[in-house]
């Protein structure tokens, strides 16, 4: 067919279908119009088209939505559909007219999908969000615009592209919303200083379950991150445990110039779990490096978290307190404080402040900022004087 010849044909058809007043015979007319066109499509040229695209266009104002849904789904496809027609369907405020056009036609321009974006509802932007490939300038507006809906899909989407900006609007999003953390998590393309803040800001099950669904290819990458992050934290960890053992140092010993630091002020430390105020109160009230104090009290032996408490000369509630103070030994059963309070009673004050002599020559020797381990329960009975029993013996 020639393009005078097919234009003169199809007109004729399009003013009779109106001139009939039939829906019906509107609808019929579009099909044939609609299958005419997919059958010739690969064959058409540029002129040909555009009849097609002004033939349709007069029908679509006057059919039903039904209709125009099936000629979008028809059209989607196609690679040289007519431009206005697309156009006009992507802008139906029926998202099951606008639908499949706007997921899958290349007809529509990124201008075109950002003035949808701009201006749809969210069933829109969902729909853009879905296309095999999506630009930088659009997805910003999905972000800018979208619903929690449209993230979840962009992030799963591998063909959407993202400006730095929208990376960082996704993982800033993803930080309260784990599903949408681990979508973002498996894209390969995100960069690695904003992969690292997702990973970092994650919690261990969304890592956990990352490492479970990534690639082969894309497992060691994400590994390789987690141990840095698990540096980091240890380092900042680290300086942070500086900072307020610094603080709390400072703390305790303006009470002892005051005259305020006694057990009710450790006592109170340990109900309030003040960890590094506790440790810096034993210290000075046992004449202790504060490093030796705790590496004492986070002992696996717990007979040795006894040691400074009792060369400090606290009392057993006092030091009941310690023991259940989460940093330090937490929620004790019933037998182990039946045991801790027996072998208290036993540990002498002079023995427990032998130890701690014996520690600190230990440290001052080896010239290090605390001792790389604590006696064990035999050793403990050993460096006392006289021998103890109980829950201090080997």
């Amino acid at each position: 067919m020639d393009a005078v010849n097919a234009g003169q044909s199809l007109i004729a058809e399009l003013e009779d279908a109106i001139r009939s007043g039939s829906k019906d015979k509107r609808v019929d007319t579009l099909r044939r119009i609609t299958d005419l066109f997919i059958a010739d499509s690969d064959r058409l040229s540029d002129q040909q088209i555009d009849i097609f695209d002004d033939v349709l266009g007069h029908l679509l104002k006057r059919i039903e939505a039904k209709a125009l849904a099936e000629l979008s789904r028809r059209l989607a496809p196609i690679n040289n559909a007519p431009i206005d027609v697309v156009r006009r369907l992507a802008r139906d405020d029926n998202i099951v007219v606008a639908e499949p056009v706007l997921a899958a036609s290349v007809r529509l321009s990124d201008n075109d999908l950002i003035d949808i974006a701009n201006t749809k509802t969210q069933a829109h932007l969902q729909a853009i969000s879905a296309r095999p490939k999506i630009g930088e300038a659009v997805t910003d507006v999905l972000l800018q615009r979208g619903d929690r809906d449209v993230f979840h899909i962009l992030a799963g989407n591998s063909g959407a592209s993202f400006s730095q900006r929208g990376y960082e609007t996704l993982v800033r999003q993803a930080e309260g919303d784990e599903r949408l953390a681990e979508k973002v998590g498996l894209r390969l393309d995100v960069p690695l200083r904003l992969f690292r803040e997702l990973l970092w800001r994650a919690t261990e099950a969304v890592r956990a379950r990352l490492l479970t669904l990534a690639s082969p290819e894309n497992r060691p990458h994400i590994q390789r991150v987690l141990a840095t992050i698990s540096e980091d934290a240890q380092r900042e960890a680290s300086r942070q445990s500086e900072h307020d053992y610094a603080k709390a140092h400072a703390r305790v010993t303006a009470m002892r110039a005051e005259g305020r630091l006694d057990e009710t002020a450790v006592f109170d430390f340990a109900k309030a779990g003040q960890y590094a105020d506790i440790v810096a109160a034993l210290s000075l009230l046992c004449s202790a490096p504060m490093p030796l104090v705790e590496n004492l009290l986070q002992s696996k032996h717990r007979e040795a978290i006894l040691i400074p408490c009792k060369a400090a000369q606290l009392q057993w509630p006092t030091v009941y307190a310690i023991l259940n103070c989460r940093s330090i030994a937490g929620k004790l059963s019933d037998l182990d404080v039946d045991s801790a309070r027996t072998d208290f009673i036993k540990l002498s004050t002079s023995g427990a402040q032998r130890v701690l002599r014996f520690w600190q020559v230990r440290h001052a020797v080896a010239n290090e900022g605390g001792p790389s381990d604590v006696p064990s329960p035999g050793r403990l009975q050993r460096l006392s004087q006289p021998p103890l029993s109980g829950g201090l013996t080997s």
